[in-house]
């Protein structure tokens, strides 16, 4: 690239974060505003309301977002299976996870075609000043995870971590969301990959318990699972790359999977389902790596 080139980038990039900055401030007021109303009147029907608005103000920040992408990116993208795409019920999406792009992706591509965006969120994140109450007062269901430590030596807490999730997700039952999982649990690193010897190719090992987790507390209410397999054919760039428009393509593959009853149950408690849920995830991540091999190969 050259010096002028650079230079223009690196105006993009700049753009673009004061646009995102902007957009940021603009809802704050308001935001917060509400969730201080939502937290001092316990009313449930007042609470239902204040979260419906806050969906709203966080539509309205989502559009913006999106907004300086479309303006200033020169990004190509290629996209597969999104053509029918029709949710209007609860959903989980399990996507592959290489880098803080991964987030902008999803946004940009689901924004208005799915239910309302959630993440699960360890219970430790709501004490985290004005980011912990934002995830309080959208409703993001809160999930407590015991390690294999305390469940030896206190085998009587086995399945409280589900018994938590579902109730946190009975907010949901007259709400349809959309539940964000990288079921690796953390970006793609070469080093990672060796370490844990997956004997995936393109991906880490899928950790399995808490895909499991979001399945068996949602239960019936969710409709579908999306299987979202995102490429960068010219390799993974960085967060300020993508804001400077230095990612050049962006390929994703959207797959629709049923939810199957053999896919709900206990994970913790029922080590016959343990397993089977173990092995469909790994069939799962198995097609993944085959298809990202495919995706590379696409036609630009």
């Amino acid at each position: 690239m050259t010096i002028a080139g650079l230079m223009k980038s690196q105006l993009r990039g700049l753009l673009s974060a004061i646009l995102f900055l902007m957009d940021t401030l603009a809802v704050t007021v308001p935001f917060y505003t509400v969730v201080l109303l939502k937290w001092i009147i316990p009313i449930k029907t007042w609470r239902c309301s204040c979260s419906w608005l806050l969906h709203r103000i966080g539509d309205v920040w989502i559009y913006f977002l999106n907004l300086p992408q479309d303006v200033s990116r020169k990004t190509r993208w290629v996209i597969k299976g999104m053509d029918s795409l029709n949710i209007t019920r609860s959903c989980l999406l399990m996507v592959n996870h290489q880098t803080w792009v991964d987030i902008m992706v999803l946004v940009k591509l689901f924004y208005g075609r799915i239910p309302d965006f959630k993440f699960f969120v360890k219970k430790e994140l709501l004490w985290l000043p004005i980011i912990g109450q934002a995830f309080w007062a959208v409703d993001f269901p809160i999930m407590k995870r015991r390690s294999r430590g305390e469940l030896r030596e206190r085998p009587e807490l086995r399945g409280e971590d589900l018994d938590l999730t579902r109730r946190a997700c009975d907010k949901f039952k007259d709400m349809p969301v959309s539940v964000f999982n990288f079921v690796e649990g953390t970006r793609f690193r070469r080093e990672k990959h060796l370490n844990q010897r997956s004997p995936f190719k393109h991906l880490l090992r899928p950790k399995a318990g808490g895909t499991a987790l979001v399945l068996g507390a949602m239960g019936e209410k969710i409709q579908s699972i999306l299987n979202v397999t995102i490429v960068y054919p010219r390799g993974v760039r960085n967060f300020w790359d993508y804001l400077c428009g230095r990612v050049d393509e962006i390929r994703v593959h959207v797959e629709l999977l049923p939810v199957t009853k053999d896919l709900l149950g206990d994970y913790n408690r029922d080590p016959q389902y343990r397993e089977h849920f173990q092995n469909w995830l790994n069939r799962i991540w198995g097609e993944k790596d085959r298809r990202i091999d495919e995706m590379l190969g696409w036609q630009s």
